[in-house]
Parts: structure tokens; sequence; C-alpha cells
């Protein structure tokens, strides 16, 4: 790789860095990569919206490079790809292609530039360093970090943490664990960070001995490396956190990571959580942890905080929890919630009512939401209609097939009339000579059978709180 070609790939870094800053990103000492499956919903994040003005100030002056990437990572796909406009205000400065930006199997010479950049002592090369050597294959790099590890500068020792975590070095187990009880926080954080990414058992017992560590950072990245090590020998460990941590975020991961391991043991605790805690944040992780461990027993807690919990994204989760435990005896309790005061909740009681067993009456409340202010709300009512298959909503879903405008939930509602019992020769005959082509062409799918359909729409609840 040319120098030119390196300024762009440390250029990619930048921007990539920046973008997922300013968009409220959880930081990589949090996460671990992972991508709750897409929604409908999935755009509409519960993180704080883009700073325009900072973003714009940041980018007045920047080098061409720098911005063309930021501007791409606004659009998330494209380098220089079909969908890209043939002119844009930056095209005629600079031209990108994907080509020049593929940073795996970098040449040795780049691969000791960017080490070297780890003791650098500009923040922003070392984070630039440190990413594109997490792109690095273990065996290239994974060395040359665990002897960085036992650095006398704690910076260093961090950074290497981080970039072992990166590339999942196997070789970095052991040393990992020595550092665990490091003296410097971020060390320590960084360490269990690691280990959670490379997932081996021999660090399991360390990281829960690191559970009562005096720094929250140490905790909460010690309780998330846990979650992800599939062993439920450390429920009580997770358990005594989840009631007992003083830090909201060391609780809000320890239900997460409950969650995580399906941890049975833990729905009493979980449930208490979730009536008591004084976290919102807390008591909706332990919500989705029990409508992730799939125990019938969390029906009950769930029922309670739907009905009761002051906050809205506390009451969503729970409903979207009751519709995992596909309970048919919840099914009043989620009726209920078609009454909410909040659109998201409204939407994902539909959806949740249309999680169970088919065959079922549908209940009044969903029969309203066809007529609901919301467009989503009425989508998911339609949706779930259609996977109820009760003949007695016909009418209603007739009358809303009258006055519908979205071109979504009108498919969605004649989906409904189809799987219902309403496909008649008559109805189809009726919806085929429509002058609305969108009607026409559910109605040919009406012809072609009942599966025709699926799985259009399926309006899944956005993506459930990952730590």
């Amino acid at each position: 790789m040319n120098g030119a070609i390196m300024q762009r790939a440390i250029g990619y870094a930048i921007a990539t860095i920046a973008f997922s800053s300013l968009s409220g990103a959880p930081a990589i000492a949090n996460g671990f990569g992972e991508t709750p499956g897409r929604s409908v919903d999935q755009r509409e994040s519960r993180a704080a919206p883009i700073d325009v003005a900072a973003l714009l100030t940041a980018a007045r002056g920047a080098p061409p490079m720098i911005c063309a990437l930021a501007s791409r990572s606004v659009r998330g796909y494209g380098w220089g790809d079909w969908s890209d406009a043939p002119a844009t205000p930056l095209s005629s400065v600079i031209s990108i292609s994907r080509d020049e930006f593929d940073t795996r199997d970098l040449p040795a010479a780049d691969v000791q530039r960017l080490l070297a950049g780890l003791t650098s002592d500009d923040a922003c090369v070392r984070e630039m360093s440190v990413r594109l050597i997490g792109t690095q294959k273990a065996e290239i790099v994974g060395s040359e970090l665990v002897t960085r590890l036992g650095a006398a500068d704690a910076g260093l020792r961090a950074v290497a943490a981080l970039g072992l975590g990166f590339v999942e070095a196997k070789n970095g187990i052991d040393p990992l664990i020595r550092t665990l009880r490091d003296p410097v926080v971020d060390v320590r954080a960084n360490s269990a960070w690691a280990l959670g990414r490379i997932e081996n058992g021999r660090a399991l017992s360390p990281l829960v001995n690191l559970f009562s560590d005096d720094a929250e950072k140490v905790r909460e990245a010690a309780v998330i490396a846990v979650g992800h090590m599939e062993s439920t020998s450390t429920t009580q460990a997770l358990i005594r956190v989840v009631r007992q941590d003083n830090s909201p975020r060391v609780r809000r991961v320890a239900a997460w990571a409950l969650g995580q391991l399906e941890a049975r043991d833990a729905i009493d605790a979980l449930s208490g959580v979730l009536a008591h805690d004084a976290d919102v944040g807390v008591r909706e992780m332990a919500a989705w942890a029990l409508g992730s461990i799939e125990d019938q027993r969390g029906a009950a807690p769930l029922a309670a905080a739907i009905r009761s919990d002051a906050e809205d994204r506390v009451r969503e989760t729970a409903v979207w929890s009751l519709g995992q435990l596909e309970d048919r005896g919840s099914i009043d309790v989620l009726g209920a919630a078609t009454g909410d005061r909040s659109p998201r909740v409204r939407a994902t009681a539909a959806w949740a009512i249309g999680q169970l067993d088919e065959g079922s009456k549908a209940p009044a409340g969903l029969l309203r939401l066809l007529s609901d202010d919301n467009d989503d709300v009425r989508l998911k009512a339609a949706w779930a209609l259609g996977q109820v298959e009760d003949p007695g909503a016909l009418p209603a879903i007739r009358t809303a097939m009258s006055a519908e405008k979205n071109d979504r939930v009108r498919k969605a509602l004649i989906r409904a009339l189809m799987k219902s019992g309403g496909g008649s020769e008559a109805a189809l005959t009726q919806l085929l000579n429509s002058s609305d082509p969108q009607v026409r062409e559910a109605a040919v799918r009406g012809l072609a059978g009942r599966n025709s359909f699926d799985p259009w729409p399926w309006p899944w609840p956005r993506p459930r709180p990952f730590p």
C-alpha cells in the first residue's frame, strides 16, 4: 500500500469513527459488534439526534478525503457503487474507489507503521491505528499486541488490550487474564472486554471476580463479557449484580447477560427488578430478559409492568416479551394494551397478538386499531388479523379497506381479508377492478393462494435493547 492509499485508509477510519460518535453509536468497549435483527422501525433510535451544527462546523475546511468518507458514512453504502450520484459537490475534487479501501492483509511495512502509531501522543492516531490493526489476522498482529500489553505505559497497555479484542487473538488469553489485575482502570476494562470477544472459558472465573471491582467501567465490561461466555454457572453472581450493584449501567447489563444466557433461575430476580428498580433502562432490560428466557413464569410480572409502569419504553418491551412467550392466556392483557397511550406500545401489542396461535378470536381492541391515527399501528394490526384468521373480523377489515390510504396497510388488509376467509370470487373480482394498481396486485396475490402474501408485511417491532 503506497502512502496515498495508506492516507485514504486512515481517512476511512477517521470518518467511520467520527460519524459513529456523532450518531450516538455505542462505544466499542461496551458492545460486541452485534447487530439485532432489522425491522421496519430500526431507523428510529432512542439515541440522541446528531448535533448538526457541530457536524457542519467540523466539516468546514476538512480535507476533501476525510469529508468525502464522512459523507459516505451518512449513506452507509456506496463507495462509488452504481447507486451513487454521478455529480456530487466533492466528485470534482476527489474520486473514491471501493478497491482502494480494502484493509485486509496490509503489507508488513504498513502493519509496522500502525503498531508504531499505538505509541503516538495523538489520540486520533492511536485510535486509527488500533482500529486498522483490528482488521488484520490475529496470527499477524497478535504477538506484537501481547508484547505491548506488558509495556510500562498504561495507555499503550490499554490500546493493546483493545487490539487483542478486535482480532480475537487466542494467544492473548492468558496475558489478558493477568492484566485484569492491572492498577489502571482502562487496562482492566479493555482486558475484560477483549476476553469477552475471545470467549474462552478460562477467563470466566477471573471475570466474575471483577464484579466487585471499584470502577463502574470495569464491572460493566466484565458483566458483558460473562454474558457472552454461554455458561449458566455465573447465574447466581449475575443475580447479585442485578439486585445489588449501585450502578444502573452495571445492573442493566447484568439483566442483559441473564437474558442472553436464558437463565431460568433468574426469573424471580428479574421479575423483582422489573417491578422495583428505580432506573428505566434497568427495568426495560429486565423486561427484555424475561422475554428472551421464554419461561411462562415471566408472564405475570410482564403483565403487571404493561399495566402499571410509567415509562412507555418499559411497557413496550414488556409487551414484546409477552409476545415472545406466545401464551394464549395473555390475550386479555395484550388486548388491553392496544388502548395504551403510546403508539409504539399499541403497535407492539398488535404484533404480539399476531404471535399467538391462529384460530383465536380477535380482541375488540385489535379491531379498533384498524382506525388508529398511526400508520405503523394500523399496519401491525392488519398483519395480526391475518395471523389470527378470525372470520368474525371480516366486517371490520372491509370497513378499514374502504377508508385506508396507506399502500402498505391496504396490502396488509387484503392479506387479512384472504386469510380470514373473505377471499370469495365476488370480493376478488371487486378488488381486481380497482383503479389502484396496489390493490389489484394484492388481489392477484390472493388468487395465487393463501401463502402468496407471506412474508410481507412482517412488521416486527424495532430491535430490543442491547448493551
